[in-house]
């Protein structure tokens, strides 16, 4: 079966590194930027009665020509193997990607939604409404994600390191917070940087809180 993208993500994401390891986590906007083929009224007449949509895209940056059947989540430290089907990890067999968003503007050609886990540039190949009633399971077990604490870092800046990334600020911080550093990396001499809204960001983590210590051009 040959697939072709509808539609490419736009935001501020220009590296893989620091972007959300699941959608939500986050109130970043992103714009959808439908192929001129797509780029039609018609196309998601009724798509704005939603508050949410289904995004299914492909894992642009993590084409291999071979895969394992065994991966490492983050949330279990990245030190125990699950298999592939048993987590959301982007090595996959066919690199196809699920996300549900938050739907904040519909217009011809363009949607605008929040929470999105991509990458700037992402191929999308769908997109289908969230719907309530049978998207919503009740009672719904999260298998080692419901074992495991969803860990949280205290982030702090100096108010001038903040005013380098203006407005953007708080959302760096919602980032910033969900640790984005790899599992395996715990080094509290170590220090981290990506690429964000244009900017390169710098950060180190000792005891739990996450200290951004410069944002500059990037």
């Amino acid at each position: 079966m040959e697939i072709k993208p509808i539609a490419h993500i736009k935001n501020d994401f220009t590296s893989k590194f620091a972007i959300p390891r699941q959608s939500g986590l986050t109130s970043i906007k992103s714009k959808i930027v439908f192929e001129d083929e797509y780029k039609d009224e018609n196309a998601v007449r009724g798509l704005g009665d939603f508050s949410h949509v289904w995004l299914i895209w492909g894992f642009s940056e993590n084409i291999r020509d071979n895969h394992s059947l065994t991966v490492r989540p983050p949330r279990l430290g990245g030190n125990e193997r699950l298999g592939v089907f048993a987590t959301r990890s982007p090595f996959r067999p066919n690199n196809l990607g699920l996300s549900c968003v938050k739907l904040e503007e519909v217009k011809s050609g363009v949607i605008v939604v929040s929470g999105a886990d991509l990458m700037n540039g992402t191929p999308i190949y769908d997109i289908k409404p969230y719907i309530p009633y049978s998207d919503s399971v009740e009672n719904a077990s999260g298998g080692f994600t419901d074992e495991r604490e969803f860990r949280t870092l205290e982030v702090v800046a100096d108010e001038s390191v903040k005013a380098a990334i203006g407005d953007k600020w708080q959302v760096l911080e919602e980032i910033l917070k969900n640790d984005p550093r790899p599992a395996y990396q715990t080094d509290g001499e170590r220090i981290y940087g990506f690429s964000f809204a244009g900017r390169e960001v710098k950060f180190c983590v000792n005891d739990d809180v996450l200290k951004v210590l410069e944002i500059s051009d990037g």
